[in-house]
């Protein structure tokens, strides 16, 4: 078997920031209204001040918004998608999903929430490079029977993977936002 290179930290953290459907509509409303303040952002969405603060950091921190700072007032914009950065594929997607998608937090929420794990992502990568049974699986990927089915269910769930005849293979995804995680988490 081939070696398997370490999960990417950055799309797990990434996915772990994205599923939370609050974090997903302080996005979404920073997408239409691009320059708010934090305290204009917990106002419109009836949230506290720290929280939304909190909130807005961490999207900061995943490289999904900008901050400016001015004398005490913090307002966040969401990052240009022309930049050449790890996160422009996905801000592009992110940006399209909430222009397409009829609720768009629930469909991001859903896909983002089968990256959330170093485990699930590194799977995904050994089924990138063709079908694999469990226990192939488990054994190249060192992981127990019970942890490797509940990754694979959840990957399974959220339409990134199919199973037949006890083969497990990834699924080819359609939507764009669903492109570009199965893209980084192949990486």
């Amino acid at each position: 078997m081939q070696s398997v290179a370490p999960p990417q930290p950055t799309l797990w953290r990434t996915c772990r920031v994205l599923a939370n459907p609050l974090r997903l509509q302080m996005f979404g409303l920073l997408l239409r209204r691009p320059g708010q303040t934090v305290s204009a952002v917990a106002d419109h969405l009836h949230q506290p001040l720290a929280l939304t603060s909190l909130y807005l950091r961490a999207l900061e921190a995943r490289s999904l918004l900008t901050v400016r700072r001015t004398g005490r007032w913090v307002s966040y914009r969401p990052s240009p998608a022309t930049e050449p950065s790890p996160s422009a594929g996905l801000l592009v997607a992110l940006r399209a999903a909430f222009q397409h998608e009829a609720e768009p937090v629930e469909t991001i929420f859903r896909l983002a929430t089968a990256f959330t794990h170093p485990r699930r992502i590194e799977l995904f990568r050994l089924l990138k490079t063709g079908p694999r049974k469990l226990g192939q699986l488990r054994a190249a990927a060192h992981i127990s029977a019970w942890a490797s089915l509940r990754h694979l269910k959840k990957l399974e769930a959220r339409g990134f993977i199919t199973r037949q005849e006890g083969l497990y293979a990834v699924a080819e995804r359609t939507d764009g936002l669903g492109q570009e995680l199965a893209r980084l988490a192949a990486q």
